[in-house]
């Protein structure tokens, strides 16, 4: 694993953060201890080195009219082809699918697709993901209740790391 040059003000500032994306910079800069303008030059730095991926609203699915959620495994046949790289790119570009991982273990692939009902499901898969010629087996578990989703990462194991000293 790469070493990760976080300090201990850029952990705060990533933790707060994640709990918090609309805080104003002034807001931020209090919490972690920084007056503004340095803080935000934190920010921006975090956000360069790509440890900021983006900021976006966290909307409840239901009250969106998204209330069915499955968790699919995909196996396809072969890998390290142009076909398998045609199917991350349409996997990639379905809105259904909010989350695809290539796994290890009985899938190739795991997908989180979020669709109304279970009907919507139903013409996702047969119109979209079984159209994908790779595609050799589906399997599909589907979430009767979400007790946790998209929580911040946790960020225990970042170790300190000296400030750094700024000259002017």
């Amino acid at each position: 694993m790469p070493e990760i040059q976080l300090d201990d003000i850029d952990r705060r500032i990533i933790t707060e953060l994640q709990a918090d994306g609309r805080l104003s910079n002034i807001e931020l800069a209090d919490r972690v201890g920084l007056s503004p303008s340095p803080c935000l030059r934190r920010v921006k730095n975090l956000e360069r080195a790509r440890y900021i991926d983006g900021y976006r609203a966290a909307l409840r699915r239901e009250r969106v009219g998204l209330g069915f959620t499955a968790f699919v495994g995909v196996k396809i046949d072969g890998h390290a082809n142009k076909r398998a790289i045609a199917f991350e790119k349409a996997v990639v570009e379905m809105p259904e699918v909010v989350a695809c991982h290539l796994v290890s273990g009985e899938s190739d692939y795991f997908l989180e697709v979020v669709v109304p009902e279970l009907a919507d499901y139903q013409r996702f898969l047969v119109g979209k993901l079984l159209n994908l010629s790779i595609v050799r087996e589906v399997r599909s578990n589907i979430a009767i209740q979400t007790l946790k989703a998209g929580a911040p990462l946790p960020l225990q194991h970042l170790k300190p790391v000296a400030p750094e000293v700024r000259t002017k």
